[in-house]
């Protein structure tokens, strides 16, 4: 056989053997994604979704450490959740200046590295600036995870690829706070961030080898509409975040976050609207699904992180239990949205229209969520358990469709851009959802105990009877703290129940956005092999 029969030389006019023909720079194109990569992008999105979570349970531990008051250790969170939302929305800018590889290296570099200094930390000070940058480095680990991951899988393979980035962005936080829990009570509070060390030089060591390097694009810089986008999403954040805390508009800082957020917003939308060299590609917005997509991602974080916020202050407050011990209510919720997102995104999405399966996720949710509007002060364990997995189901079965019917018509350049501007909605959602609840706990909780303290008269054929199994009588000094410690319980159980309820019905008025989404011709409708 002749060198060039064995392919090792020319051909016979000393041409070289043709080749087929390379992808550009930077493009994924795996038949079937390598397992390292899949591992570290859901790993860097656990990382930042998590912290959001794990940190709530050791905050009254840092309060002591620190000497602070409970408004100043606020800011712990708060700087985190600013700093986030500001730097999201620009992730498709970043990845275009750095290209992506270098920003997700880099974005993992540095929340490593904050992480370790935050668990450092030695006074309020230093801990609210490492935050912040925590907050700066993590905000495009979540939408370069998604954008990596629908590259990676081929378009008919999308459910699948959501299923698994839906179980760091959906069941991490669920986890958190039993996590944290743990961590907090068997070490220290300090542990909460150090955990981020291992799983980030993991998540490292395993997108080094598999993420290929991508073309790098000159690009002039939108200063004014980056400064524009800074002070609205900021300006929002932080009226969200400290809103509860401030007694909301009776605070002028609050009044004039709002006023920044709502000019700053709206002069970002007149000025690029038609703008083709925007910090933000606004013509995303022109897109139908992706508009409904997000703006119902935005809603459900309401219910699912009001949900979140509620079941540590129920179980712990009302009913007695340890930080630990609340922080497992969260695990049967997550272990069904597991099982469910696994199952949508590799058997129903290809046999049922994703609408349909994101409706079936809503009114799950709201079943699983109606139950707690009856809760009682002498609920159990699996009285709050088994409700928060019906809610899981509708979890597991409303990400997946709901993402890929999003992007189903986004071009691959933008998915960058466009997992920025998701991931940053979902996250307003989250801040709002908590603002909406903690407002409404205490709303709720003054007006149930104005109206039952108007039943406490010495006529009140029930009083007798109660006070008498204490030894006491209406006169007796020791009745009125009694009473009132009793109304006060009694009227928070009823605030709980009236802001499930609530809950329940935010979930079941997202159904009409999901009416407006058509039905896209290039969902995952292909069996996948």
């Amino acid at each position: 056989m002749s060198r060039t029969q064995r392919g090792g030389g020319k051909g016979r006019k000393g041409t070289p053997p043709s080749e087929p023909p390379r992808p550009p720079l930077g493009e994924l194109v795996f038949q079937r994604p390598p397992i390292p990569l899949v591992i570290a992008v859901v790993l860097t999105a656990v990382l930042e979704v998590l912290d959001i979570t794990i940190v709530n349970v050791a905050m009254p531990h840092m309060l002591g450490a620190f000497g602070a008051t409970s408004d100043q250790i606020t800011w712990v969170l708060t700087s985190y959740l600013v700093s986030a939302a500001v730097v999201m929305p620009l992730t498709g800018y970043l990845s275009t200046w750095l290209g992506r590889r270098r920003l997700l290296l880099f974005a993992i570099c540095g929340f490593v590295l904050s992480s370790a200094l935050c668990g450092m930390a030695w006074n309020l000070e230093s801990m609210v600036v490492f935050r912040l940058a925590q907050g700066i480095f993590g905000a495009p680990l979540v939408p370069l995870s998604q954008a990596i991951l629908l590259d990676a899988f081929p378009r008919e393979r999308h459910g699948q690829a959501l299923a698994i980035f839906g179980l760091g962005i959906m069941v991490a936080p669920v986890i958190g706070p039993a996590l944290g829990g743990w961590l907090t009570e068997t070490y220290s509070w300090r542990m909460v961030f150090y955990i981020n060390i291992p799983i980030g030089l993991f998540a490292l060591l395993m997108s080094v080898g598999y993420l290929p390097q991508r073309a790098i694009k000159a690009i002039k810089t939108d200063w004014v509409g980056m400064g524009l986008l800074v002070l609205a999403v900021g300006a929002l954040q932080y009226v969200l975040d400290q809103g509860q805390t401030r007694d909301w508009f009776n605070s002028r800082l609050i009044v004039v976050g709002t006023i920044i957020a709502a000019f700053a917003g709206t002069a970002f939308f007149l000025r690029g609207w038609n703008k083709t060299d925007n910090i933000i590609d606004l013509s995303l917005l022109k897109n139908r699904n992706f508009v409904a997509g997000t703006l119902a991602i935005t809603a459900y974080g309401i219910s699912l992180f009001g949900w979140m916020a509620l079941m540590p202050l129920f179980s712990q407050s009302l009913l007695g239990y340890s930080p630990a011990a609340a922080g497992t209510l969260f695990i049967p919720r997550a272990i069904v949205s597991t099982i469910t997102l696994a199952v949508t995104g590799s058997i129903l999405i290809r046999m049922f229209d994703a609408r349909y399966l994101v409706i079936a996720g809503l009114v799950m949710t709201a079943l699983g969520t109606l139950p707690m509007a009856y809760f009682s002060l002498y609920v159990d364990y699996w009285g709050m358990a088994r409700p928060g997995m019906v809610a899981g189901i509708g979890t597991g079965l409303f990400f997946v469709p709901l993402t890929a019917v999003a992007f189903a018509d986004i071009r691959k350049s933008q998915y960058d851009e466009a997992s920025g501007v998701y991931a940053l909605m979902r996250g307003i959602g989250g801040s709002a959802g908590i603002a909406v609840v903690s407002w409404l706990f205490v709303r709720q909780a003054q007006i149930h105990f104005s109206e039952l303290t108007a039943h406490i008269t010495p006529y009140n054929r029930d009083l007798i009877p109660y006070l008498g199994q204490y030894g006491l009588t209406p006169y007796s000094p020791q009745t009125a703290p009694l009473i009132v410690r009793e109304i006060g319980r009694q009227a928070q159980m009823l605030a709980f129940n009236d802001i499930f309820w609530f809950i329940a019905m935010v979930t079941l008025a997202i159904i009409p956005l999901i009416f407006l989404m058509k039905r896209p011709e290039r969902v995952s409708l292909v069996p996948a092999h």
